[in-house]
């Protein structure tokens, strides 16, 4: 697992925002894959599309996040919040959902 520290990841969310909003002309779309983020303050993140594959997430708060159509393949989310989370779309095959908070948080796949 390779770790991220706050600057990291305050850097790549700045680029995957630039990212979306660019269209992908600019910026980076964020691939967190392989990640620790145990603890991570993620909540109201713009995560869609993002690559989050096998990323450590436990006890994260991704507390109204948006991580619609994002790749979170088998993932820890282990005892994360995940209240109003946006996960439209989002791949959880193979993700560790136990104990998660999914208080309103959209699940719908179209």
């Amino acid at each position: 697992m390779k770790k991220i520290t706050k600057e990291e990841l305050k850097t790549i969310l700045e680029q995957h925002k630039l990212w979306l909003d660019s269209d992908g002309e600019k910026g980076k779309c964020a691939d967190l894959s392989g990640a620790n983020l145990t603890r991570a303050d993620l909540s109201g993140a713009d995560l869609r599309l993002a690559n989050l594959t096998d990323t450590d997430l436990r006890r994260a708060d991704l507390a109204f996040a948006n991580l619609s159509d994002a790749n979170l393949s088998y993932a820890n989310l282990s005892g994360a919040n995940l209240l109003e989370t946006d996960l439209r779309r989002a791949n959880l095959t193979g993700t560790d959902l136990i104990c998660v908070d999914l208080t309103r948080a959209n699940l719908s796949r179209v």
